[in-house]
């Protein structure tokens, strides 16, 4: 059959809408509406017939949601008032009565059951084009800020507002703050034991009072008048560890903000007010989604900076050889006994990348290890009770401990965390 007849079979089937009837045809002509489409055949086949021209009038198909397009775009423009937002995405629920009249449709034609294009995809384009008409926002078919949800059966509109991301640096200058906010183990975070404020954490619910993340997300939430925030690090170091120098790499999602385009200069400023010499971040910069995984999941290496503490006196020419040993090999590491309650019982080969230092006096010296993401470090000085060879202690053939760990810098190992690709600025 040719178009034309196709066309009218589609018209005998009962009242349709332009719409609709283009709808059937929408991968012919380029460049036109599906409702032009309609519209150009039911002239045509008035002109061939040299019949009276008729309107589409109430459509049996859509049930007239094709005449709602304008109506649509308000509504999801309404969902949306007070959010910032340059981009977005709309998709529709259909009733199934107009999914299976969809499907009568063609079948009465005879046409194939996919021919043309569904009454969901034609809501989502032309819906869509009027939403970016009226907010200035283009669709993104990738991870929008803004997700519209086109209900039929209910006539609602859920705006979904995807989080907002910063990224940056922090440095931790003191000591005991964890990363996280670190629930308390006695009473689960709950603040309660046996109806009263628990001992252990004094009803906070968490074992240190403050994190850097309760030192920074704050701040950053509030700029960003989110509903809450989640702070996602590039590894993290010990509660007892300082992060010095260069800084950790860190996201800051923020859920549902209100306002994204924010000053970072400003609110780098801000954050480091409000964190009060304890933490400091630097390098703020505007994110895409992709920097979360990122930041979480690509290979690093870390430097220590290390107090070590000797059993008996080491001279510096022995300090010397056996740092030279360890820089560039391979070492094997047993789960340490200070985290093995948490993490499995397994052998881990680790490199050394470069191992400097120097004595302090014959029982302390100040050590310097650059080594793959993953190296226990302690354990490397420690041995852990000859878990970890090679190590300091066991070339020195004298007990050593760390006093005191600093982790001074991050760094990917084979490109930097910050890349163009996942920075909005």
């Amino acid at each position: 059959m040719t178009v034309l007849e196709d066309a009218q079979a589609a018209l005998d089937t009962g009242p349709l809408c332009d719409a609709c009837l283009g709808r059937l045809f929408a991968d012919r002509s380029f460049g036109l509406t599906n409702a032009e489409r309609g519209h150009a055949l039911r002239v045509t086949l008035a002109l061939e017939a040299d019949d009276d021209f008729e309107a589409g009038a109430d459509c049996w198909v859509c049930e007239g949601e094709c005449d709602r397009i304008e109506w649509w775009a308000q509504q999801a423009a309404t969902a949306a008032r007070g959010y910032d937002f340059s981009t977005y995405q709309v998709g529709t629920k259909v009733p199934p009565l107009l999914e299976e009249n969809d499907a009568l449709l063609r079948e009465d034609v005879g046409l194939d059951e996919d021919a043309g294009e569904a009454l969901k995809t034609e809501l989502n384009r032309e819906v869509g084009k009027r939403i970016g008409d009226l907010t200035g926002a283009e669709v993104d078919f990738g991870r929008p800020e803004v997700q519209f949800t086109l209900d039929l059966s209910t006539d609602e509109v859920e705006a979904r507002v995807n989080s907002a991301f910063v990224y940056g640096r922090y440095r931790k200058l003191a000591r005991d703050i964890p990363q996280t906010k670190w629930p308390c183990n006695d009473c689960n975070g709950t603040g309660r034991w046996q109806g009263q404020p628990c001992d252990g954490c004094d009803g906070t619910g968490y074992r240190y009072d403050e994190s850097v993340e309760q030192l920074t997300a704050p701040v950053v939430q509030e700029a960003m008048k989110g509903s809450g925030a989640t702070f996602h690090g590039a590894g993290r170091e010990d509660v007892d560890a300082l992060m010095l120098e260069s800084g950790r790499p860190f996201v800051i999602e923020v859920d549902e903000p209100r306002t994204r385009d924010v000053d970072t200069d400003a609110l780098e400023a801000d954050v480091n007010e409000f964190a009060d010499g304890k933490v400091e971040v630097e390098g703020l910069r505007l994110a895409t989604h992709e920097m979360v995984e990122r930041v979480k999941e690509l290979d690093a290496s870390k430097t220590y900076r290390m107090d070590v503490e000797f059993e008996e006196p080491v001279t510096e020419d022995a300090l010397r050889e056996a740092l030279d040993e360890l820089e560039g090999t391979t070492v094997e590491q047993e789960t340490p006994q200070r985290v093995a309650h948490r993490r499995a019982d397994l052998t881990r080969t680790r490199d050394v990348y470069a191992a400097s230092g120097e004595l302090v006096d014959e029982t302390h010296a100040d050590i310097r290890i650059h080594g793959e993401g993953g190296l226990y470090v302690k354990e490397l000085v420690s041995s852990d009770e000859g878990r970890t060879e090679p190590s300091l202690s066991g070339l020195l053939g004298v007990d050593a401990v760390v006093t005191a760990l600093d982790v001074v810098d991050v760094e990917g190992e084979d490109e930097p965390f910050a890349k163009a690709e996942f920075l909005k600025e």
